[in-house]
């Protein structure tokens, strides 16, 4: 299902709010999972927010080119789709900037660990009074996904 089954207007306004309301609590839970330095846990939402937010964007490019999918709204139905978007918009902004913050974090520790290899190794690299060199080489892996 990539469109929300409803037949006129008002039904499809409420359908989008309710599912833009789901999925502004989804991202806001991933989010407070990213802060909380659980994002594996995150993992558990992609499904449904996959499937919700392709269903969103669906939506909102049919409103966009065909405005009588939404026409003859009243203003508290209105006011509430654009609330509810608002809210969604605040969420994914947020929760790009943890996003973002995540990678920062997770890039500098994989520096730190690959820099701190390299000193190692360079250290190591000496020859001993044999010719052979001092120090055991050796290999760092880190696979850690976010």
């Amino acid at each position: 299902m990539t469109e929300l089954a409803a037949e006129t207007p008002a039904e499809r306004a409420e359908e989008l709010i309710r599912l833009t309301e789901r999925l502004t609590a989804l991202i806001e839970q991933e989010t407070a999972l990213f802060a909380a330095r659980r994002p594996h846990e995150a993992s558990d939402l992609q499904v449904e927010k996959t499937r919700l937010a392709a269903i969103y964007r669906t939506e909102t490019r049919l409103a966009a080119q065909d405005a009588s999918r939404l026409a003859g709204l009243d203003a508290a139905t209105k006011a509430r789709l654009t609330e509810t978007t608002r809210t969604f918009e605040a969420a994914v902004a947020e929760n790009g900037a943890a996003v973002e913050a995540m990678k920062v974090v997770t890039e500098g520790v994989v520096k730190a660990i690959a820099d701190e290899a390299a000193r190692q190794q360079q250290s190591d690299a000496g020859y001993g009074a044999s010719g052979r060199q001092s120090g055991r080489v050796g290999a760092i892996a880190c696979n850690q996904t976010v």
